[in-house]
Protein backbone atom coordinates (compact mmCIF):
# COMPACT_ATOMS: atom_id res chain seq x y z
CA UNK A 1 0.00 0.00 0.00
CA UNK A 2 2.82 2.60 0.62
CA UNK A 3 3.62 2.01 -2.91
CA UNK A 4 0.67 3.00 -4.44
CA UNK A 5 0.79 6.32 -2.09
CA UNK A 6 3.73 7.28 -3.24
CA UNK A 7 2.89 7.03 -7.08
CA UNK A 8 -0.50 9.04 -6.57
CA UNK A 9 1.84 11.74 -4.06
CA UNK A 10 -0.75 10.60 -0.78
CA UNK A 11 0.49 11.25 2.67
CA UNK A 12 -1.55 10.91 5.76
CA UNK A 13 -4.45 13.59 5.64
CA UNK A 14 -3.77 14.61 2.48
CA UNK A 15 -3.72 18.87 2.55
CA UNK A 16 -6.40 20.41 -0.15
CA UNK A 17 -7.25 24.06 -1.51
CA UNK A 18 -10.41 22.30 -2.85
CA UNK A 19 -13.08 20.14 -1.89
CA UNK A 20 -12.04 16.61 -3.03
CA UNK A 21 -14.58 14.17 -5.44
CA UNK A 22 -14.68 10.37 -5.46
CA UNK A 23 -17.17 8.21 -6.81
CA UNK A 24 -18.45 5.07 -5.03
CA UNK A 25 -19.65 2.01 -6.56
CA UNK A 26 -21.87 -0.54 -4.48
CA UNK A 27 -22.89 -4.13 -6.14
CA UNK A 28 -22.38 -6.31 -2.85
CA UNK A 29 -26.22 -7.27 -2.87
CA UNK A 30 -29.18 -6.59 -4.86
CA UNK A 31 -28.63 -2.85 -5.36
CA UNK A 32 -26.62 -1.37 -8.39
CA UNK A 33 -25.74 1.91 -6.64
CA UNK A 34 -22.96 4.68 -8.06
CA UNK A 35 -22.61 8.30 -6.05
CA UNK A 36 -20.20 11.08 -5.85
CA UNK A 37 -19.23 12.89 -3.07
CA UNK A 38 -17.06 15.54 -1.95
CA UNK A 39 -14.62 16.43 1.44
CA UNK A 40 -16.95 19.27 2.13
CA UNK A 41 -19.79 16.54 2.61
CA UNK A 42 -21.39 17.65 -0.40
CA UNK A 43 -23.59 15.03 -2.14
CA UNK A 44 -22.79 15.50 -6.00
CA UNK A 45 -24.94 12.97 -7.18
CA UNK A 46 -26.46 9.23 -6.30
CA UNK A 47 -28.16 6.61 -8.84
CA UNK A 48 -29.90 3.72 -7.74
CA UNK A 49 -31.55 0.55 -9.27
CA UNK A 50 -33.21 -1.91 -7.51
CA UNK A 51 -34.14 -5.67 -8.72
CA UNK A 52 -37.62 -6.12 -6.05
CA UNK A 53 -39.16 -6.79 -9.41
CA UNK A 54 -36.63 -9.93 -10.25
CA UNK A 55 -36.38 -11.41 -6.74
CA UNK A 56 -39.62 -10.85 -4.77
CA UNK A 57 -41.14 -13.54 -7.08
CA UNK A 58 -38.11 -15.88 -5.85
CA UNK A 59 -39.28 -15.30 -2.00
CA UNK A 60 -35.71 -13.57 -1.35
CA UNK A 61 -32.48 -12.30 -3.18
CA UNK A 62 -31.02 -14.71 -6.02
CA UNK A 63 -27.30 -14.08 -6.11
CA UNK A 64 -27.03 -15.27 -9.89
CA UNK A 65 -30.17 -12.91 -11.11
CA UNK A 66 -28.46 -10.13 -8.90
CA UNK A 67 -25.17 -10.50 -10.75
CA UNK A 68 -26.70 -10.66 -14.03
CA UNK A 69 -28.83 -7.46 -12.87
CA UNK A 70 -25.71 -5.59 -12.27
CA UNK A 71 -23.74 -6.32 -14.90
CA UNK A 72 -26.60 -4.61 -17.04
CA UNK A 73 -26.69 -1.91 -15.02
CA UNK A 74 -24.01 -1.05 -13.68
CA UNK A 75 -22.76 0.82 -16.67
CA UNK A 76 -25.50 3.55 -17.04
CA UNK A 77 -25.78 3.95 -13.22
CA UNK A 78 -21.98 5.40 -13.31
CA UNK A 79 -22.67 7.27 -16.62
CA UNK A 80 -25.75 8.84 -15.04
CA UNK A 81 -24.20 9.93 -11.80
CA UNK A 82 -21.54 11.28 -13.94
CA UNK A 83 -23.75 13.06 -15.64
CA UNK A 84 -25.94 14.43 -12.80
CA UNK A 85 -22.78 15.92 -11.04
CA UNK A 86 -21.53 17.03 -14.36
CA UNK A 87 -18.06 15.90 -14.18
CA UNK A 88 -16.17 13.05 -16.07
CA UNK A 89 -13.74 10.48 -15.02
CA UNK A 90 -10.71 13.09 -15.22
CA UNK A 91 -12.52 15.15 -12.24
CA UNK A 92 -11.86 13.07 -9.88
CA UNK A 93 -9.76 12.34 -6.69
CA UNK A 94 -10.03 8.55 -6.46
CA UNK A 95 -12.56 6.08 -6.95
CA UNK A 96 -14.07 3.75 -4.35
CA UNK A 97 -15.63 0.53 -4.45
CA UNK A 98 -17.54 -2.48 -2.13
CA UNK A 99 -14.68 -4.89 -1.99
CA UNK A 100 -16.47 -6.97 0.71
CA UNK A 101 -18.80 -8.56 2.62
CA UNK A 102 -21.23 -9.17 0.30
CA UNK A 103 -22.56 -11.57 -2.08
CA UNK A 104 -20.07 -13.37 -4.33
CA UNK A 105 -21.07 -12.83 -7.50
CA UNK A 106 -21.78 -9.65 -7.07
CA UNK A 107 -19.03 -8.01 -5.66
CA UNK A 108 -17.15 -8.60 -8.83
CA UNK A 109 -19.14 -6.80 -10.55
CA UNK A 110 -18.41 -3.63 -9.38
CA UNK A 111 -14.85 -3.96 -8.46
CA UNK A 112 -13.66 -5.06 -11.73
CA UNK A 113 -15.25 -1.89 -13.03
CA UNK A 114 -13.99 0.21 -11.00
CA UNK A 115 -10.44 -1.10 -10.77
CA UNK A 116 -10.54 -0.98 -15.03
CA UNK A 117 -11.86 2.48 -14.34
CA UNK A 118 -8.73 3.89 -11.88
CA UNK A 119 -6.79 1.76 -13.67
CA UNK A 120 -7.09 3.32 -17.27
CA UNK A 121 -7.91 6.70 -16.38
CA UNK A 122 -5.14 6.35 -13.91
CA UNK A 123 -7.02 7.16 -10.00
CA UNK A 124 -6.46 6.48 -6.71
CA UNK A 125 -8.69 3.15 -6.16
CA UNK A 126 -10.00 2.35 -2.55
CA UNK A 127 -11.49 -1.01 -2.10
CA UNK A 128 -14.36 -0.39 0.83
CA UNK A 129 -15.62 -2.77 3.46
CA UNK A 130 -19.51 -2.31 3.21
CA UNK A 131 -19.77 -2.34 7.39
CA UNK A 132 -17.42 0.52 7.38
CA UNK A 133 -19.60 2.36 5.05
CA UNK A 134 -22.50 1.74 7.13
CA UNK A 135 -20.76 3.30 9.77
CA UNK A 136 -19.15 6.31 8.43
CA UNK A 137 -22.43 7.41 6.93
CA UNK A 138 -23.30 9.63 9.82
CA UNK A 139 -20.25 11.40 9.47
CA UNK A 140 -21.02 12.82 6.42
CA UNK A 141 -24.65 13.73 6.62
CA UNK A 142 -24.99 15.00 10.48
CA UNK A 143 -25.16 18.50 10.69
CA UNK A 144 -23.02 20.44 13.02
CA UNK A 145 -21.28 24.54 12.92
CA UNK A 146 -18.12 23.24 11.55
CA UNK A 147 -19.45 21.14 8.56
CA UNK A 148 -17.10 18.84 9.95
CA UNK A 149 -17.40 15.14 10.18
CA UNK A 150 -19.49 13.97 12.62
CA UNK A 151 -19.75 12.65 15.05
CA UNK A 152 -15.97 12.47 16.49
CA UNK A 153 -14.32 9.50 17.34
CA UNK A 154 -14.54 7.26 19.57
CA UNK A 155 -18.72 6.25 19.50
CA UNK A 156 -20.45 2.89 19.34
CA UNK A 157 -22.69 1.94 16.21
CA UNK A 158 -25.15 -0.87 15.84
CA UNK A 159 -25.07 -1.83 11.97
CA UNK A 160 -28.34 -3.73 11.41
CA UNK A 161 -29.01 -5.22 8.17
CA UNK A 162 -30.47 -8.12 6.24
CA UNK A 163 -26.96 -9.53 6.60
CA UNK A 164 -25.54 -8.54 9.63
CA UNK A 165 -26.09 -7.71 13.47
CA UNK A 166 -22.99 -6.01 14.83
CA UNK A 167 -22.36 -3.77 17.68
CA UNK A 168 -18.95 -1.98 17.93
CA UNK A 169 -17.31 0.94 19.10
CA UNK A 170 -15.66 2.93 16.08
CA UNK A 171 -12.03 4.52 17.19
CA UNK A 172 -10.75 5.80 13.96
CA UNK A 173 -10.96 5.18 10.07
CA UNK A 174 -10.15 0.96 10.21
CA UNK A 175 -9.88 0.70 14.09
CA UNK A 176 -12.94 -0.76 15.21
CA UNK A 177 -13.99 -3.23 18.11
CA UNK A 178 -16.60 -5.61 17.72
CA UNK A 179 -18.69 -5.77 21.13
CA UNK A 180 -21.16 -8.24 20.18
CA UNK A 181 -22.28 -9.87 16.97
CA UNK A 182 -24.80 -12.45 15.95
CA UNK A 183 -24.65 -16.58 16.65
CA UNK A 184 -26.29 -17.26 13.67
CA UNK A 185 -29.06 -15.28 11.81
CA UNK A 186 -29.08 -11.61 10.89
CA UNK A 187 -31.85 -9.51 12.23
CA UNK A 188 -32.84 -8.37 9.17
CA UNK A 189 -33.02 -11.83 7.19
CA UNK A 190 -35.57 -12.80 10.57
CA UNK A 191 -37.62 -9.83 10.02
CA UNK A 192 -37.35 -10.79 6.24
CA UNK A 193 -38.10 -14.53 6.71
CA UNK A 194 -41.80 -13.56 8.98
CA UNK A 195 -42.16 -11.14 6.29
CA UNK A 196 -42.30 -14.31 4.15
CA UNK A 197 -43.95 -16.65 5.93
CA UNK A 198 -46.83 -14.21 7.08
CA UNK A 199 -46.97 -13.63 2.67
CA UNK A 200 -46.72 -9.99 2.95
CA UNK A 201 -46.46 -8.18 -0.39
CA UNK A 202 -43.25 -6.36 -0.55
CA UNK A 203 -42.99 -2.46 -0.52
CA UNK A 204 -42.00 -1.54 -3.74
CA UNK A 205 -38.98 1.47 -4.27
CA UNK A 206 -36.01 2.28 -2.10
CA UNK A 207 -36.46 1.23 1.25
CA UNK A 208 -38.28 -0.99 0.25
CA UNK A 209 -39.14 -4.89 0.57
CA UNK A 210 -40.46 -7.33 2.71
CA UNK A 211 -38.91 -5.79 6.00
CA UNK A 212 -40.91 -2.69 5.21
CA UNK A 213 -43.70 -4.72 4.57
CA UNK A 214 -43.41 -6.36 7.77
CA UNK A 215 -42.85 -3.12 9.87
CA UNK A 216 -46.23 -1.41 7.73
CA UNK A 217 -48.51 -4.40 9.26
CA UNK A 218 -47.09 -4.09 12.71
CA UNK A 219 -47.67 -0.59 12.70
CA UNK A 220 -51.49 -1.49 12.60
CA UNK A 221 -50.78 -4.72 14.86
CA UNK A 222 -51.36 -5.26 18.61
CA UNK A 223 -47.91 -6.73 19.85
CA UNK A 224 -49.45 -8.20 23.28
CA UNK A 225 -51.95 -10.82 21.81
CA UNK A 226 -49.18 -12.91 20.61
CA UNK A 227 -45.90 -11.55 21.85
CA UNK A 228 -45.93 -14.04 24.82
CA UNK A 229 -45.58 -16.81 22.30
CA UNK A 230 -42.67 -15.84 21.29
CA UNK A 231 -38.96 -16.41 23.21
CA UNK A 232 -37.27 -13.72 23.94
CA UNK A 233 -33.96 -15.12 22.80
CA UNK A 234 -30.77 -15.18 25.16
CA UNK A 235 -33.18 -14.17 28.03
CA UNK A 236 -32.45 -16.66 30.71
CA UNK A 237 -29.02 -18.44 31.30
CA UNK A 238 -27.57 -16.34 28.61
CA UNK A 239 -29.27 -13.28 29.67
CA UNK A 240 -25.57 -11.23 30.38
CA UNK A 241 -23.75 -12.53 27.23
CA UNK A 242 -23.07 -9.74 24.54
CA UNK A 243 -24.34 -11.74 21.99
CA UNK A 244 -27.47 -11.65 19.57
CA UNK A 245 -29.20 -14.57 18.06
CA UNK A 246 -32.30 -14.91 15.89
CA UNK A 247 -32.71 -18.75 14.80
CA UNK A 248 -34.75 -19.44 17.91
CA UNK A 249 -36.59 -17.00 17.16
CA UNK A 250 -37.62 -17.23 13.39
CA UNK A 251 -38.21 -20.85 14.14
CA UNK A 252 -40.85 -20.19 17.05
CA UNK A 253 -42.57 -17.92 14.53
CA UNK A 254 -42.83 -20.41 11.99
CA UNK A 255 -44.63 -22.97 14.01
CA UNK A 256 -46.59 -20.04 15.54
CA UNK A 257 -47.74 -19.08 11.92
CA UNK A 258 -48.65 -22.77 11.29
CA UNK A 259 -51.29 -23.16 14.32
CA UNK A 260 -54.63 -23.75 13.29
CA UNK A 261 -56.17 -20.90 14.85
CA UNK A 262 -53.80 -18.78 12.86
CA UNK A 263 -55.55 -17.45 9.40
CA UNK A 264 -52.96 -15.41 7.28
CA UNK A 265 -56.11 -14.45 5.25
CA UNK A 266 -57.30 -12.54 8.65
CA UNK A 267 -56.00 -9.18 8.81
CA UNK A 268 -56.10 -8.66 12.23
CA UNK A 269 -53.93 -12.00 12.85
CA UNK A 270 -51.51 -11.07 10.27
CA UNK A 271 -50.84 -7.88 11.55
CA UNK A 272 -50.58 -8.75 15.14
CA UNK A 273 -48.01 -11.34 14.82
CA UNK A 274 -46.02 -8.89 12.82
CA UNK A 275 -46.40 -6.15 15.27
CA UNK A 276 -45.29 -9.16 18.11
CA UNK A 277 -42.23 -10.73 16.26
CA UNK A 278 -40.87 -6.73 15.58
CA UNK A 279 -41.69 -5.71 19.46
CA UNK A 280 -39.43 -9.21 20.20
CA UNK A 281 -36.42 -8.10 17.80
CA UNK A 282 -36.34 -4.64 19.07
CA UNK A 283 -36.65 -5.96 22.99
CA UNK A 284 -33.69 -8.22 22.27
CA UNK A 285 -31.41 -5.54 20.66
CA UNK A 286 -32.43 -3.04 23.35
CA UNK A 287 -31.09 -5.78 25.94
CA UNK A 288 -28.00 -6.23 24.53
CA UNK A 289 -27.16 -2.77 23.42
CA UNK A 290 -27.96 -1.71 27.36
CA UNK A 291 -25.28 -4.57 28.89
CA UNK A 292 -22.87 -3.43 26.15
CA UNK A 293 -23.32 0.70 27.30
CA UNK A 294 -22.85 -0.53 31.00
CA UNK A 295 -19.86 -2.03 29.75
CA UNK A 296 -18.09 0.24 27.86
CA UNK A 297 -19.29 3.92 29.29
CA UNK A 298 -19.77 2.51 33.13
CA UNK A 299 -17.53 -0.14 33.79
CA UNK A 300 -14.49 1.28 30.96
CA UNK A 301 -15.28 4.99 31.28
CA UNK A 302 -14.94 5.09 27.37
CA UNK A 303 -15.73 8.59 26.32
CA UNK A 304 -17.68 7.81 23.72
CA UNK A 305 -19.45 10.85 21.43
CA UNK A 306 -22.82 9.21 20.20
CA UNK A 307 -24.47 6.33 19.47
CA UNK A 308 -24.84 5.38 15.58
CA UNK A 309 -27.31 3.16 14.37
CA UNK A 310 -27.14 2.40 10.57
CA UNK A 311 -28.05 -0.36 8.10
CA UNK A 312 -31.29 -1.36 6.49
CA UNK A 313 -33.24 -2.08 9.98
CA UNK A 314 -32.40 1.23 11.20
CA UNK A 315 -34.86 2.85 8.62
CA UNK A 316 -37.31 1.52 11.20
CA UNK A 317 -39.32 3.88 13.12
CA UNK A 318 -40.38 2.19 16.11
CA UNK A 319 -36.66 0.84 16.41
CA UNK A 320 -35.14 4.42 16.31
CA UNK A 321 -37.99 5.91 19.09
CA UNK A 322 -36.77 3.06 21.63
CA UNK A 323 -32.95 3.31 21.01
CA UNK A 324 -33.06 7.07 21.53
CA UNK A 325 -34.72 6.69 24.59
CA UNK A 326 -31.73 4.17 25.44
CA UNK A 327 -28.69 5.76 24.61
CA UNK A 328 -30.01 9.46 25.96
CA UNK A 329 -30.32 7.99 29.08
CA UNK A 330 -26.26 7.12 29.23
CA UNK A 331 -26.03 10.75 28.01
CA UNK A 332 -25.33 10.09 24.62
CA UNK A 333 -27.32 11.34 21.14
CA UNK A 334 -28.68 8.62 18.87
CA UNK A 335 -27.78 9.51 15.34
CA UNK A 336 -28.77 7.98 12.12
CA UNK A 337 -28.21 8.61 8.40
CA UNK A 338 -31.26 9.71 6.30
CA UNK A 339 -33.66 6.41 6.10
CA UNK A 340 -32.73 6.17 2.26
CA UNK A 341 -29.33 6.30 3.22
CA UNK A 342 -29.44 3.51 5.99
CA UNK A 343 -30.30 0.97 3.21
CA UNK A 344 -27.51 0.00 0.38
CA UNK A 345 -26.04 2.78 -1.42
CA UNK A 346 -23.36 4.49 -3.50
CA UNK A 347 -23.28 7.59 -1.08
CA UNK A 348 -21.90 5.67 1.41
CA UNK A 349 -19.11 3.81 -0.47
CA UNK A 350 -18.24 7.23 -1.89
CA UNK A 351 -17.82 9.12 1.33
CA UNK A 352 -16.02 6.05 3.50
CA UNK A 353 -13.49 6.16 0.21
CA UNK A 354 -13.09 9.77 0.81
CA UNK A 355 -12.03 9.34 4.53
CA UNK A 356 -9.92 6.66 3.96
CA UNK A 357 -8.59 8.31 0.70
CA UNK A 358 -7.61 11.42 3.32
CA UNK A 359 -6.24 8.97 5.45
CA UNK A 360 -3.69 7.97 3.09
CA UNK A 361 -5.20 4.07 2.95
CA UNK A 362 -5.22 3.69 -1.16
CA UNK A 363 -5.27 -0.27 -3.06
CA UNK A 364 -3.45 -2.09 -5.50
CA UNK A 365 -5.06 -2.22 -8.78
CA UNK A 366 -4.52 -6.14 -8.61
CA UNK A 367 -7.35 -6.22 -4.96
CA UNK A 368 -10.00 -9.31 -5.41
CA UNK A 369 -13.06 -9.36 -3.31
CA UNK A 370 -13.35 -10.47 0.17
CA UNK A 371 -16.94 -11.70 0.63
CA UNK A 372 -16.74 -12.95 4.19
CA UNK A 373 -14.86 -10.12 5.99
CA UNK A 374 -14.74 -9.19 9.49
CA UNK A 375 -14.57 -5.72 10.42
CA UNK A 376 -11.79 -5.86 12.88
CA UNK A 377 -9.41 -7.30 10.92
CA UNK A 378 -8.97 -3.99 9.49
CA UNK A 379 -7.18 -2.89 11.74
CA UNK A 380 -4.82 -5.66 10.30
CA UNK A 381 -4.73 -4.23 7.25
CA UNK A 382 -3.58 -0.61 7.61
Amino acid sequence: MSFIRNIFGISKRLPSKRPLKVLGIETSCDDTAAAIVTSDRQILAEVVRGQQELHEPKGGIVPMLACESHSRNLPGVVSEALQKAKLTVQDLDAIAVTRGPGLPPCLPVGLNAAKTMAAVCGKPLIGVHHMEAHALTARLTTPNADNAPYPQFPFMTLLISGGHTLLLTANNIGDYNELAGTMDNAVGEAIDKASRSLKLNWIQGRRGGPGAALEKAASEGDPERFISKLPLPLSLSRKKELKFSFAGLKSAMDRLIKDPSIDLSNPKDVNDLAAAFQMICINHLEQKIKLALEQEIVKHKKPLNAFVVSGGVASNKLFRSRLETLVNAYGLPLICPPPQLCTDNGVMIAWAGLERFQAGLVDDYTITTIPVWPLESLKQRE
